[in-house]
């Protein structure tokens, strides 16, 4: 908004009825987007949101409902934004079984400092948006959730170097202690990696060339004893990291 103040009271509601097939809980993210959209993939988040109690639903809900508002003119070439978000989330409550709600509402939330700091802090902040950023969701969600967040988003870059170098030392330095962010930023990684052929124009090549090195970086912080997935659910999470690898290749090494 012109003032950067969040609307009170923004909720994700649409004026339009869309009945979805019973089999929609089985349906890839990426089909469930191209067919039924964003009103599709918030129907599959509530449909995972309906195995947790009354408490952590509202919560879950207060994230999406904050999350559409930051996001609500933010595109990803041929989608709306929080298209993005609500795969993040949902991959991580069906593919990786979590029932951690700090870390789902974190999921949800996890590109909002980075990109509308100022919007999420309000127009009387003083000094640092981003710390003011993370003191509101902190106040909202709690000091765990704002930790979580503040571990996926990114730094300041200096000029002067890479900016895929830094933002792949960012990730590893990151994460290296905080094992639930890694959750969240593999998930994040699957959306942005494996997705990468669901995405058109220059885009395609220069995510490829920005994510390829960070495959092996995933597969040592998934793989270490302390990151909180079971054993089947590595297994998938390194299946994914193989099929990443495997369409970085067919961008970047075989010639069109």
């Amino acid at each position: 908004m012109a003032d950067g103040r969040l609307r009170s009271g923004a909720k994700i509601r649409y004026k339009w009825t869309m009945e979805f097939p019973a089999y929609l809980a089985t349906m890839p993210m990426h089909a469930i987007t191209e067919i039924h959209g964003e009103p599709g993939l918030v129907a599959r988040f509530r449909l995972e949101v309906d195995a947790f109690d009354e408490a952590a639903r509202a919560r879950l809900t207060a994230a999406l409902d904050l999350a559409a508002e930051l996001h609500r003119e933010d595109r990803r070439v041929r989608e709306p934004y929080l298209n993005h978000l609500l795969r993040v989330a949902i991959r991580m409550m069906h593919h990786y079984q979590v029932r951690d709600v700090d870390v789902i509402v974190a999921g949800l939330l996890h590109d909002a400092v980075e990109d509308h700091p100022a919007e999420l802090a309000g127009p009387d902040v003083t000094g640092d948006p981003t710390t003011a950023a993370l003191a509101v969701l902190a106040d909202r969600f709690g000091a765990r959730v704002a930790r979580l967040v503040g571990a996926v988003t990114n730094p300041a870059y200096d000029p002067e170097r890479d900016r895929d170098t830094q933002y792949r030392e960012h990730v590893a330095a990151s994460l290296d202690g905080e094992p639930w962010a890694r959750v969240i930023k593999v998930s994040d990684f699957t959306d942005n990696g494996v997705g990468v052929i669901h995405t058109v124009g220059p885009k395609v090549a220069r995510s490829a060339a920005k994510y390829r090195p960070l495959v092996p970086v995933y597969r040592d912080l998934i793989g270490r004893p302390d990151t909180p997935l079971s054993a089947p659910v590595k297994r998938h999470i390194f299946a994914q990291l193989d099929l990443a690898e495997e369409r970085f290749a067919a961008i970047l090494d075989r010639p069109n």
